[in-house]
């Protein structure tokens, strides 16, 4: 393997702690570098021969950092990842990417002139069950699919007004964090959308941000997909359920990585990112008996693997920047149908 690609993180909150430098100390052929933590020791503390730099220009100080991962708050993603693609450098921004698809575009167009790379970084296409539910519909034994459903369901009752996600500032709401990998993983199953109709709102008393959202999504195949997320879901609804012409498959349960990397585990762990066989989905096909399909272990390091190899030139993008200016664009186009009430189609 080529020499390894040194990262540099900037920020060490939840999304840089669990999802970016756990994740990337764990990926073969990347060595995590620096980390960005404007105040406090907590990441010196948890990587103590990782150097911390205190500001985004300390941190590009150090040349040999090739690839640079944007996990600050989600209204500061452009200007962080602008700053980086100007240095010369390969990035990754945590979702979602921007909050316009304005944004978007520039930062894409700008890392082609600069001749480096730019992605988004929707780990959930490397969920165990997504892979999985991909492996059923690729066997065919759904027959031709007609609808699909995704949730992302939590409970929180109290809103956590002095959390940026929720105290109403921009990029806040539940929509922009969940949104881009439901919609990242419909879009990859089936493509771009004929058209959308989204309701996009505030269910809890003392939100000031909204906390819940239903997005329907037509296609020209004919596959109608529902997409959902709250807050106020004391019982989740089903991960996923698709239905084709000839069965159906249903599935229960989150994959497991993020609660295991939020309580201290490892890629290291044996049996890390596989699920217990009680939330494996079950197939039914039309007269043959139900069975349960065992849940593929996820792994976030595929993502971080593809960006390696396509640094270094040895492999293609998986998350392309025209997925990720769709999915950006589609995140508008939800607020936009929501608050006029009405069907929108589909357009860049």
């Amino acid at each position: 393997m080529a020499d390894r690609v040194r990262v540099g993180v900037i920020g060490f909150g939840m999304a840089g702690k669990i999802f970016h430098t756990a994740v990337v100390a764990a990926t073969e052929g990347l060595e995590l570098a620096a980390i960005v933590q404007r105040k406090g020791d907590e990441a010196a503390k948890a990587y103590p021969g990782v150097k911390l730099a205190r500001s985004i220009e300390e941190m590009l100080e150090d040349e040999s950092i090739r690839l640079v991962v944007v996990a600050t708050p989600s209204d500061v993603h452009f200007e962080n990842a602008k700053q980086c693609l100007e240095a010369g450098r390969n990035v990754v921004v945590d979702k979602p990417f921007t909050l316009t698809s304005d944004h978007a575009r520039k930062l894409i167009d700008l890392a082609r002139e600069e001749g480096v790379l730019v992605t988004a970084y929707q780990n959930r296409r490397w969920d165990g069950d997504f892979v999985t539910l991909k492996q059923v519909i690729a066997s065919g034994e759904l027959g031709r699919i007609v609808s699909y459903e995704s949730h992302l369901d939590r409970y929180r009752a109290e809103p956590r007004l002095g959390a940026w996600r929720e105290s109403g500032g921009p990029g806040g709401g539940i929509l922009f964090d969940l949104g881009p990998h439901l919609i990242d993983q419909a879009t990859m199953l089936f493509g771009d959308p004929a058209n959308l109709f989204a309701d996009v709102r505030v269910e809890r008393e003392g939100a000031v941000v909204d906390d819940a959202w239903d997005v329907q999504l037509k296609f020209a195949s004919g596959v109608t997909a529902l997409l959902r997320s709250t807050l106020t879901a004391y019982t989740p609804g089903p991960r996923f359920v698709i239905h084709g012409t000839q069965g159906s498959f249903v599935k229960w349960g989150v994959d497991p990585q993020e609660d295991a990397l939020k309580a201290g585990g490892s890629y290291s762990d044996p049996g890390f990112g596989e699920e217990p066989a009680s939330q494996w989905g079950e197939l039914s096909v039309a007269e043959k008996p139900t069975r349960r399909v065992k849940t593929e272990a996820g792994d976030y390091r595929g993502l971080y693997s593809n960006v390696r190899d396509a640094v270094q030139g040895v492999g293609e993008l998986e998350v392309k920047p025209e997925q990720v200016l769709r999915t950006t664009r589609l995140i508008e186009l939800c607020r936009e149908s929501s608050g006029e009430g009405r069907r929108l189609g589909y357009r860049e």
